[in-house]
């Protein structure tokens, strides 16, 4: 498993090893020895996995949970492939503004860790694209929130070649990162780490 630290604190890619014969293949998306290694701790309990299917040009996100409780993600592409970025929102970090992406497809299985306050979006590139998730927070409607993946001031890369972005109604409608600011509306870096250090408390305990 190849890891690689990404230029949002706290964030780390996984390149698993990929063993393909006559028969298909097979490969481990996670490994809890290699995401220790690397990040110093157990992996979250896990409270919920996702699973979405989207056509290509779909654009889903930035996403973000009210930190507490926050949520932390492991995710990866099981079919297709997407361009997954990870935006850094949580005030007083010191990457707050930045993002990085992340390639992800059905050939290298590379997988992405978001620790708890990050912004989550990603950008379909093939029709029937499937993204899996590991989440340490269950879905709570209100606790949900959306900044503006289109914001001039965050440049996120949207390839031209997609065509019109196709985005939620929620999506469209989001406030942009500025405003979210403005608006006391973004987490707390520090209170982020407080929860990420409780998460390898409890996995120490498993």
């Amino acid at each position: 498993m190849e890891v690689r630290e990404l230029a949002v604190a706290g964030a780390l890619e996984f390149t698993p090893r990929v063993f393909g014969d006559e028969r298909g293949l097979f490969v481990s998306p996670f490994q809890g020895q290699a995401f220790t290694d690397a990040h110093g701790a157990p992996l979250f309990p896990v409270a919920q996995t996702n699973h979405s299917v989207s056509r290509r040009g779909v654009v889903r996100g930035v996403h973000y949970t009210v930190t507490p409780p926050g949520n932390a993600k492991y995710v990866y592409c099981a079919r297709g492939s997407a361009l997954d970025i990870v935006v850094d929102i949580r005030v007083g970090s010191p990457t707050f503004g930045r993002w990085d992406v992340v390639l992800m497809d059905q050939r290298h299985f590379r997988t992405m860790y978001f620790p708890v306050g990050v912004g989550h979006a990603f950008v379909a590139l093939d029709d029937d694209t499937v993204m899996s998730y590991m989440l340490s927070e269950g879905y709570v409607p209100e606790n949900e929130l959306a900044l503006q993946a289109l914001d001039p001031a965050l440049g996120l890369p949207i390839p031209e070649e997609i065509g019109e972005p196709v985005l939620s109604d929620r999506d469209r409608v989001a406030v942009t990162l500025a405003e979210a600011e403005a608006n006391g509306a973004l987490p707390d870096y520090a209170r982020c780490q407080e929860i990420e250090r409780g998460y390898a408390g409890a996995g120490a305990g498993r």
